[in-house]
């Protein structure tokens, strides 16, 4: 059984920052992939930013300079820094982890007001 529960959403306005954090419990390891994607009312569902078990991160061009993921493999926890926040990054953001399975946390709200 795997949970990822988000947290560190919430309302800002446009340039400031954010960050959000995605605690993982069960059976999802430092080896593991683990990311976060969003959704935008009426769009699908994006990649944001993702980090593979060995370090490598890739992310969205339109994230690319403001937003940073990293991991805190002791605590089983990823982070989103996001900077520079813009209007278009307003988005439920879901985090992501794969471990022969894909797993998905419950979503937090991110709102850039301009």
């Amino acid at each position: 059984q795997v949970q990822l529960v988000e947290s560190g959403g919430g309302l800002v306005q446009a340039g400031g920052s954010l960050r959000l954090s995605c605690a993982a419990s069960g059976r999802i390891f430092s080896g593991n992939t683990m990311g976060w994607y969003r959704q935008a009312p009426g769009k699908q569902r994006e990649l944001v930013a993702i980090m593979l078990g060995g370090g490598s991160t890739t992310y969205a061009d339109s994230v690319k300079g403001r937003f940073t993921i990293s991991r805190d493999n002791a605590k089983n926890t990823v982070y989103l820094q996001m900077n520079n926040l813009k209007p278009e990054d307003t988005a439920v953001y879901y985090c992501y982890a794969f471990r022969v399975n894909a797993y998905w946390g419950q979503g937090t709200q991110v709102t850039v007001s301009s």
